[in-house]
Protein backbone atom coordinates (compact mmCIF):
# COMPACT_ATOMS: atom_id res chain seq x y z
CA UNK A 1 0.00 0.00 0.00
CA UNK A 2 1.64 3.30 -1.11
CA UNK A 3 1.56 6.28 1.12
CA UNK A 4 0.62 9.52 -0.05
CA UNK A 5 2.60 12.35 0.03
CA UNK A 6 -0.33 14.35 1.54
CA UNK A 7 -0.38 12.06 4.34
CA UNK A 8 2.69 12.14 5.26
CA UNK A 9 3.13 16.05 5.50
CA UNK A 10 -0.33 16.16 7.87
CA UNK A 11 1.77 13.29 9.89
CA UNK A 12 4.45 15.25 10.43
CA UNK A 13 2.57 18.38 11.01
CA UNK A 14 0.97 16.76 13.73
CA UNK A 15 3.78 15.33 15.26
CA UNK A 16 5.72 18.59 15.20
CA UNK A 17 2.24 20.51 16.35
CA UNK A 18 1.94 17.79 19.51
CA UNK A 19 5.67 17.57 20.12
CA UNK A 20 5.79 20.73 22.48
CA UNK A 21 2.61 19.48 24.01
CA UNK A 22 4.20 15.56 24.84
CA UNK A 23 7.32 17.64 26.03
CA UNK A 24 5.49 19.52 28.58
CA UNK A 25 3.67 16.18 29.56
CA UNK A 26 6.71 14.22 29.61
CA UNK A 27 8.41 16.80 32.12
CA UNK A 28 5.57 17.06 34.55
CA UNK A 29 6.12 13.90 35.73
CA UNK A 30 9.93 14.30 36.40
CA UNK A 31 12.04 15.40 39.17
CA UNK A 32 13.82 18.45 38.41
CA UNK A 33 17.23 16.37 38.72
CA UNK A 34 16.47 14.23 36.16
CA UNK A 35 14.94 16.99 33.93
CA UNK A 36 18.30 19.02 34.02
CA UNK A 37 20.37 15.79 34.25
CA UNK A 38 20.18 14.03 30.77
CA UNK A 39 17.74 14.32 27.59
CA UNK A 40 15.10 11.27 28.03
CA UNK A 41 12.26 11.02 25.91
CA UNK A 42 10.23 9.75 28.74
CA UNK A 43 10.17 9.78 32.66
CA UNK A 44 12.28 6.46 33.62
CA UNK A 45 11.47 7.51 37.50
CA UNK A 46 7.42 8.95 37.12
CA UNK A 47 6.45 10.86 40.23
CA UNK A 48 3.13 13.04 40.74
CA UNK A 49 4.74 14.96 43.04
CA UNK A 50 4.38 18.13 40.93
CA UNK A 51 0.99 17.61 40.87
CA UNK A 52 0.46 17.05 44.14
CA UNK A 53 2.34 19.96 45.24
CA UNK A 54 0.04 21.80 43.08
CA UNK A 55 -3.36 19.97 44.55
CA UNK A 56 -2.42 20.58 48.13
CA UNK A 57 -0.71 23.70 48.16
CA UNK A 58 -3.05 26.34 49.02
CA UNK A 59 -1.02 29.18 46.90
CA UNK A 60 -1.55 26.89 43.75
CA UNK A 61 -4.53 25.72 44.21
CA UNK A 62 -6.23 28.98 45.21
CA UNK A 63 -4.53 30.31 41.50
CA UNK A 64 -6.65 28.37 39.65
CA UNK A 65 -9.48 28.73 41.47
CA UNK A 66 -9.18 32.48 41.58
CA UNK A 67 -8.54 32.40 37.56
CA UNK A 68 -10.89 30.18 36.96
CA UNK A 69 -13.77 32.23 38.66
CA UNK A 70 -12.79 35.60 36.63
CA UNK A 71 -12.38 34.14 33.80
CA UNK A 72 -16.29 32.23 34.45
CA UNK A 73 -17.32 35.85 35.64
CA UNK A 74 -16.15 37.73 32.38
CA UNK A 75 -17.48 35.25 29.74
CA UNK A 76 -20.96 35.33 31.38
CA UNK A 77 -21.26 39.16 31.68
CA UNK A 78 -19.61 39.91 28.13
CA UNK A 79 -22.00 37.71 26.42
CA UNK A 80 -25.23 38.92 28.09
CA UNK A 81 -23.74 42.43 27.58
CA UNK A 82 -23.35 41.37 23.68
CA UNK A 83 -26.48 39.67 23.18
CA UNK A 84 -28.67 42.96 22.97
CA UNK A 85 -26.17 45.14 22.03
CA UNK A 86 -25.60 42.90 19.20
CA UNK A 87 -28.95 42.52 18.12
CA UNK A 88 -29.98 46.25 18.40
CA UNK A 89 -26.64 47.08 15.98
CA UNK A 90 -28.49 44.08 13.76
CA UNK A 91 -32.07 45.13 13.95
CA UNK A 92 -32.17 48.72 14.16
CA UNK A 93 -30.38 51.91 12.48
CA UNK A 94 -30.10 54.69 14.28
CA UNK A 95 -27.83 58.17 14.05
CA UNK A 96 -24.31 57.34 14.65
CA UNK A 97 -24.85 53.04 14.58
CA UNK A 98 -21.41 52.63 12.57
CA UNK A 99 -19.68 55.14 14.62
CA UNK A 100 -20.37 53.22 17.93
CA UNK A 101 -19.60 50.11 16.27
CA UNK A 102 -16.03 50.96 15.50
CA UNK A 103 -15.21 52.65 18.36
CA UNK A 104 -16.17 49.39 20.06
CA UNK A 105 -14.01 47.55 17.75
CA UNK A 106 -11.66 50.33 18.59
CA UNK A 107 -11.12 48.75 21.71
CA UNK A 108 -8.96 45.89 20.61
CA UNK A 109 -6.59 47.24 18.98
CA UNK A 110 -5.20 48.94 22.12
CA UNK A 111 -3.09 46.24 23.77
CA UNK A 112 -4.11 45.34 27.22
CA UNK A 113 -1.12 47.90 28.78
CA UNK A 114 -2.90 51.21 27.94
CA UNK A 115 -5.13 50.27 30.26
CA UNK A 116 -3.39 48.93 33.13
CA UNK A 117 -2.65 51.88 35.44
CA UNK A 118 -5.91 53.59 34.90
CA UNK A 119 -8.01 50.20 35.81
CA UNK A 120 -5.07 49.97 38.79
CA UNK A 121 -5.77 53.83 40.11
CA UNK A 122 -10.03 53.33 39.28
CA UNK A 123 -10.46 49.70 41.17
CA UNK A 124 -7.99 50.95 44.19
CA UNK A 125 -10.01 53.72 44.82
CA UNK A 126 -13.50 52.01 44.56
CA UNK A 127 -12.12 48.91 46.63
CA UNK A 128 -12.55 46.54 43.87
CA UNK A 129 -8.34 45.90 44.08
CA UNK A 130 -7.23 42.51 44.56
CA UNK A 131 -10.60 40.86 43.55
CA UNK A 132 -11.89 38.29 41.14
CA UNK A 133 -14.29 40.88 40.31
CA UNK A 134 -11.57 43.48 39.29
CA UNK A 135 -10.37 41.37 36.87
CA UNK A 136 -13.42 40.05 34.87
CA UNK A 137 -14.37 43.24 34.90
CA UNK A 138 -11.45 45.06 32.80
CA UNK A 139 -11.55 41.99 30.39
CA UNK A 140 -15.34 43.08 29.91
CA UNK A 141 -13.30 46.25 28.20
CA UNK A 142 -11.82 43.56 25.39
CA UNK A 143 -13.82 40.86 25.23
CA UNK A 144 -17.59 42.55 24.81
CA UNK A 145 -16.64 44.51 21.96
CA UNK A 146 -15.16 41.19 20.55
CA UNK A 147 -18.70 38.68 21.65
CA UNK A 148 -20.89 41.76 19.99
CA UNK A 149 -18.98 41.76 16.57
CA UNK A 150 -19.24 38.01 16.05
CA UNK A 151 -23.11 38.03 17.74
CA UNK A 152 -23.73 40.49 15.15
CA UNK A 153 -22.54 38.64 12.54
CA UNK A 154 -24.71 35.69 13.33
CA UNK A 155 -27.98 38.16 14.29
CA UNK A 156 -27.82 39.40 11.07
CA UNK A 157 -28.30 36.00 8.92
CA UNK A 158 -31.32 35.39 10.96
CA UNK A 159 -34.51 36.64 8.67
CA UNK A 160 -36.32 39.77 10.39
CA UNK A 161 -39.50 38.21 9.31
CA UNK A 162 -39.33 35.68 12.45
CA UNK A 163 -39.30 38.89 14.57
CA UNK A 164 -42.77 40.35 13.18
CA UNK A 165 -44.28 36.94 13.30
CA UNK A 166 -43.70 36.44 16.79
CA UNK A 167 -44.73 39.83 17.19
CA UNK A 168 -47.88 39.04 15.81
CA UNK A 169 -47.96 35.86 17.25
CA UNK A 170 -48.37 37.96 20.86
CA UNK A 171 -45.30 37.36 22.20
CA UNK A 172 -43.60 39.75 24.33
CA UNK A 173 -39.61 40.69 23.32
CA UNK A 174 -38.75 39.26 26.46
CA UNK A 175 -40.17 35.87 25.97
CA UNK A 176 -39.19 35.75 21.78
CA UNK A 177 -35.74 36.40 22.57
CA UNK A 178 -35.18 33.83 25.06
CA UNK A 179 -37.70 30.98 23.56
CA UNK A 180 -37.12 31.59 20.03
CA UNK A 181 -34.25 33.71 18.82
CA UNK A 182 -31.47 32.61 21.26
CA UNK A 183 -31.53 28.95 20.29
CA UNK A 184 -31.46 30.06 16.46
CA UNK A 185 -28.44 31.70 17.08
CA UNK A 186 -27.10 29.02 19.62
CA UNK A 187 -23.62 28.78 17.22
CA UNK A 188 -23.25 32.43 17.47
CA UNK A 189 -23.31 32.19 21.70
CA UNK A 190 -20.72 29.30 21.54
CA UNK A 191 -18.42 30.84 19.64
CA UNK A 192 -18.68 34.22 21.49
CA UNK A 193 -18.13 32.30 24.67
CA UNK A 194 -15.17 29.98 23.53
CA UNK A 195 -13.43 33.42 22.29
CA UNK A 196 -13.76 35.25 25.56
CA UNK A 197 -13.15 32.66 27.95
CA UNK A 198 -9.68 31.58 26.09
CA UNK A 199 -8.75 35.82 25.63
CA UNK A 200 -9.46 35.87 29.93
CA UNK A 201 -7.79 32.54 30.55
CA UNK A 202 -4.42 33.81 28.77
CA UNK A 203 -4.44 37.64 28.90
CA UNK A 204 -1.80 38.01 32.07
CA UNK A 205 -0.87 41.99 32.19
CA UNK A 206 -4.15 43.21 33.79
CA UNK A 207 -4.36 39.86 35.47
CA UNK A 208 -1.47 40.31 37.48
CA UNK A 209 -1.72 44.05 37.45
CA UNK A 210 -5.04 44.42 39.45
CA UNK A 211 -4.17 41.54 42.11
CA UNK A 212 -1.67 40.77 44.56
CA UNK A 213 -2.49 38.18 47.25
CA UNK A 214 -6.18 37.52 47.77
CA UNK A 215 -7.10 36.99 44.23
CA UNK A 216 -3.77 36.02 42.70
CA UNK A 217 -4.29 34.00 39.32
CA UNK A 218 -2.55 30.86 38.52
CA UNK A 219 -0.23 33.13 36.02
CA UNK A 220 0.79 35.11 38.70
CA UNK A 221 1.77 31.97 40.74
CA UNK A 222 3.95 30.65 37.73
CA UNK A 223 6.47 33.25 37.90
CA UNK A 224 7.21 32.40 41.28
CA UNK A 225 8.47 29.26 40.65
CA UNK A 226 12.53 31.05 41.57
CA UNK A 227 14.12 29.37 44.43
CA UNK A 228 17.69 29.11 45.83
CA UNK A 229 17.98 25.78 43.96
CA UNK A 230 16.74 27.89 40.51
CA UNK A 231 14.04 27.11 38.28
CA UNK A 232 11.36 24.66 39.37
CA UNK A 233 10.86 22.79 36.02
CA UNK A 234 8.85 20.01 36.68
CA UNK A 235 6.18 22.08 38.95
CA UNK A 236 6.23 24.56 35.74
CA UNK A 237 5.37 21.77 33.23
CA UNK A 238 2.85 20.16 35.79
CA UNK A 239 1.12 23.90 36.17
CA UNK A 240 1.46 24.31 32.50
CA UNK A 241 -0.60 20.86 31.89
CA UNK A 242 -2.74 22.24 33.83
CA UNK A 243 -3.94 25.51 32.29
CA UNK A 244 -4.29 23.80 29.14
CA UNK A 245 -7.69 21.37 31.10
CA UNK A 246 -10.05 24.34 30.65
CA UNK A 247 -9.70 25.00 27.41
CA UNK A 248 -9.34 21.82 26.67
CA UNK A 249 -13.03 21.02 27.93
CA UNK A 250 -14.31 24.12 26.41
CA UNK A 251 -13.33 23.41 23.34
CA UNK A 252 -14.82 19.73 23.62
CA UNK A 253 -18.43 21.52 24.27
CA UNK A 254 -18.32 23.85 21.92
CA UNK A 255 -16.61 22.57 18.98
CA UNK A 256 -19.74 22.01 16.61
CA UNK A 257 -20.57 25.61 17.34
CA UNK A 258 -17.04 26.48 16.79
CA UNK A 259 -16.91 24.51 13.65
CA UNK A 260 -20.74 26.31 12.26
CA UNK A 261 -19.65 29.42 13.72
CA UNK A 262 -16.36 29.15 11.31
CA UNK A 263 -18.46 28.72 8.33
CA UNK A 264 -21.57 30.84 9.17
CA UNK A 265 -20.61 33.44 10.96
CA UNK A 266 -18.40 36.37 11.31
CA UNK A 267 -14.98 34.73 12.82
Amino acid sequence: MRIQPRTITITAYLLLLFLPIYWLVNMSFKTNAEITGHLSFWPHHPTLMNYAHIFFDPVWRGGFIHSLTYVCLNTVISVSLALPAAYAFSRFRFIGDKHLFFWLLSNLMAPPAVFAMPFFNLYYSVGLFDTVWAVALAHCLFNVPLAVWILEGFISGIPREIDETAALDGYSFPRFFVKIFLPLIANGIGVAAFFCFMFSWVEQLLATTLTTIHAKPIVSVMTQVYSAAGMDWGLLSAAGVLTMIPGAIVIWFVRNHIAKGFALGRV
